[in-house]
């Protein structure tokens, strides 16, 4: 695939920061057939990215059993780039089942203590990664990837986000807030909400971000964002499309059509990469967000997170880009 390039005429250079999970999965209520898979709201991202032309390192931490070694395989398959991946002797990788219902809505089940992702600044060359992380042009990471930290490990990630922008990258940022990764909603707020500060673009999921802050629209969301300091906003409505915001003002951009959805895990993950991709391929917000609505709408039609290679839209980045 044609890669993303900057200016200079090079591949985007990005680092994905978060836990990739074995995920089970079954869509069918009552079914007794359960499909194995890898994913996780920052790997999902990152696997799409890399997918639509950019170079993708993911950060995290895995084990040394079985299936971090299969895990490690399927990431090589997808050509993410696995040099910031840490190695914990005792940790594995952490468990999450999937069941949906007839309307394509999700609930989750976790199973996490053993986690390596959690243990990553207790592995052997933690600070090393990072140094290497501060390169690149794009960091991603979201809500779930500061729940995985204490609040000492997390403002080592914020050091990580202060050099990214002062060395003229990007830190894009997802909410993606989930309750039971948190001990309240307070801890969450402020982990999230001072982190905001270090954003340049925010992908915020509305229902996330009324549940967390009170937000009540996707203008008072995406103001809230922008207040803090973030440079745009682009606030995923669901079935509803997207509402981008920058310093020339906002404006909803709805799905090109309407589909019926089988499975909506991984609909926001594939939104943001869209996104990010075709705002650094040079397409203006609102033809972001509607890159980024045309591959969500494609990903909902399929089970699991993360789409067949075949399933990718043809083009995606470069009809719009064109238009």
């Amino acid at each position: 695939m044609e890669l993303v390039k900057n200016m200079h005429g090079s591949a985007i250079r990005v680092v994905a920061f978060g836990e990739c999970m074995v995920e089970l999965s079954r869509s069918v209520l009552g079914g007794t057939s359960w499909q194995l898979g890898f994913a996780g709201d920052t790997y999902n991202v990152a696997v799409y990215l890399q997918r639509l032309g950019c170079r993708v390192d993911y950060m995290t931490a895995l084990g040394r059993d079985p299936f971090s070694r299969d895990m490690a395989a399927e990431w090589a398959k997808e050509g993410v780039g696995d040099a910031l991946v840490l190695h914990h002797p005792d940790k594995i990788p952490g468990l999450y089942t999937i069941l949906v219902d007839d309307q394509g809505e999700r609930s989750f089940q976790y199973w996490r203590g053993q986690s390596a992702a959690r243990a990553f600044f207790d592995c052997a060359g933690a600070e090393s990664a990072l140094m290497r992380a501060r390169g690149a042009r794009l960091l991603y990471l979201s809500g779930i990837t500061l729940s995985l930290f204490t609040p000492g490990e997390r403002m080592k990630v914020t050091a990580l986000a202060e050099a990214v922008r002062a060395a003229g990258g990007d830190v894009a940022f997802d909410s993606n807030y989930r309750a039971r990764g948190w001990d309240d909603v307070a801890a969450a707020r402020e982990a999230i909400g001072g982190f905001a500060k270090y954003v340049t673009i925010a992908l915020p999921t509305l229902d996330d971000d009324r549940d967390l802050f009170g937000d009540t629209s996707a203008e008072r969301c995406a103001q809230r964002w922008m207040d803090a300091g973030v440079r745009e906003v682009a606030v995923k409505l669901g079935a509803d499309g997207a509402y981008v915001a920058t310093s020339e003002g906002g404006t909803e951009v709805a799905p090109a059509q309407a589909v019926t959805a089988r499975d909506t895990t991984g609909a926001g993950d594939s939104f943001n990469a869209a996104y990010l991709a075709a705002r650094f391929a040079g397409q203006s917000a609102e033809q972001a967000a509607a890159t980024g609505n045309r591959l969500a709408g494609v990903v909902v039609q399929q089970s699991g997170a993360i789409i067949r290679p075949v399933l990718m839209p043809v083009g995606l980045i470069r009809e719009r880009s064109a238009g």
